[in-house]
Order: structure tokens, then C-alpha cells, then sequence
């Protein structure tokens, strides 16, 4: 397993592998065998980036049984899913932003992200592990009531790509088997989410397989795979923290 990182340091951004506490510094393409430069930085020492620079970041609605049950929906026939545009993207460490133009509840979904690795069309399932290069850590904010507020058009991809709604990170890790995995959501030191991941409807494979019938996706893409019981609001000052085992915990604040 590896854990790879993008990062500021001294006015430039740099791609990193950490290792413990210290960042041993790479440069080149993250997805084509990055090259080793012999510096080391220490974590503290550096401003955490988000840790790739996606072209698109699809995110599914509905792929949770226990959610579904919760919710009384139907299980879907093939994945559900919203774009969360390139303006919200946001890194651990930075600050969650409530909008100016939204007074309404602001909502957190920790979940697991998939990190698209190589260049992929209209592949299978088996095919789809190829594609994938690792995981991180997402949380899916959420303007809530702007999604149902206007009774003739659902907007989805309005309520969830306000300027930092888009948070992920703190690494993209790879080698790990996600049906193994669990995420957990905290707010304020209280856990409110503990969910495996092998409850969702679409496996991250599965997902890749079908998104890509549609579009191509890309090295640096992500997929968000859902979210499950437990996702609720969150208040101006608090803090929200999202951890995956093998991963890590993509801490931010909301003012």
C-alpha cells in the first residue's frame, strides 16, 4: 500500500509518498511511475493539496442498502449520479465555506472515493481494477434544501458544488481492498456515520464499469461512491472529520 499526496511548500506544489509523518518527494505524473528526488519533507512543514486535480468528480445518490431501506427507495437498476464541479474541489486542512447566496441547512456525507488511474471507455467489471489507481477519503456537502426547492427540476448538481463543497483527500491510497473497508464520519468529536462499504449496491468496480458506458473518464477522475446512514447538518464552526482506515482522516472546519 502506498499513500500519495499533492502539497505546497515554500510557494510551489509538489507530489509526494508519505511515510509515517514524512513526505518523500516525488516529481513527474502521479499515474505514469513518478520519479523519486531524494527530498524529504515533514508533513508540518507543508500546505496539503487536494490530492489529484480532477476533470470531473461524478458523485452516486442512492447506492446504500441500509440507506435505502432507511429512505423506503427503491434499489436503482444502474447508478445514480451528479456532477460536482472543479470550483468546489477542497483540500483537508481548508475551510469549508457556508454560501452568501444560501441561508438553508448545510449538509456533510462521508463517503469513499474512487480514484480513476488510466484512460478508460467502455470497459467491464473485470476490466474496471485496471482503471482504478486508489481511494481517498470525500465528504459531500450538501445545500439541502436547494435540491427539492423548485418543484418542476431537481437541482443536484446546484446544492452540491457551492465554492468547497467538493472536499477529498487527505491522500489517494493505493493496493487496498475496498469491500474490507468502513468509513467513519465525525462532527464535533461525536461519531455520527459507521458504515462498511461492502453495503453498497454498486461496487467501486461496478461503478467505473457502468459510468464509463457513458463518458470517458480520465487518470485524476473521482468517483464518490455514496453515502449511507447518518449524514446530517452541520453548523457554522464546527468540525467535520471523515476517516478511513488504510486512508486516513480528511479533517476540515465549516464557517
Amino acid at each position: 500500500m502506498q499513500l500519495w499526496l499533492r502539497f505546497e511548500h515554500a510557494g510551489r506544489s509538489g507530489l509526494g509518498r508519505l511515510e509515517g509523518d514524512t513526505i518523500a518527494v516525488h516529481e513527474g505524473d502521479l499515474f505514469a511511475q513518478p520519479r523519486a528526488t531524494g527530498q524529504t519533507l515533514r508533513l508540518a512543514e507543508v500546505r496539503l493539496l487536494t490530492p489529484t486535480q480532477p476533470g470531473k468528480m461524478l458523485a452516486i445518490w442512492n447506492n446504500f442498502h441500509a440507506l435505502a431501506a432507511k429512505l423506503n427507495l427503491a434499489v436503482p437498476r444502474e447508478p445514480l449520479y451528479f456532477v460536482k464541479t472543479a470550483n468546489s474541489y477542497l483540500a483537508s486542512g481548508a475551510t469549508i465555506r457556508a454560501p452568501q447566496s444560501f441561508d438553508g441547512k448545510v449538509v456533510y456525507e462521508g463517503e469513499l472515493g474512487v480514484v480513476i488511474g488510466k484512460t478508460c471507455k467502455a470497459i467491464s467489471a473485470a476490466e474496471a481494477p485496471g482503471c482504478i489507481f486508489g481511494y481517498t477519503c470525500i465528504n459531500d456537502v450538501t445545500a439541502a434544501d436547494i435540491i427539492h426547492r423548485d418543484s418542476a427540476f431537481q437541482q443536484w448538481s446546484r446544492a452540491k458544488s457551492f465554492d468547497t463543497f467538493g472536499v477529498f483527500g487527505p491522500v489517494v491510497a493505493t493496493g487496498l481492498d475496498p469491500a474490507t473497508l468502513t468509513v467513519r464520519t465525525v462532527l464535533n468529536g461525536q461519531e455520527r456515520q459507521n458504515y462498511p462499504v461492502s453495503d453498497m449496491i454498486f461496487s467501486p468496480a461496478r461503478l467505473v464499469s457502468l459510468i464509463s458506458q457513458d463518458m470517458t473518464l480520465y487518470p485524476g477522475d473521482v468517483i464518490c461512491c455514496g453515502t449511507s446512514v447518518g449524514a446530517g447538518s452541520m453548523k457554522p464552526g464546527s468540525t467535520i472529520e471523515v476517516h478511513i482506515d488504510g486512508i486516513g482522516t480528511l479533517s476540515n472546519r465549516f464557517e
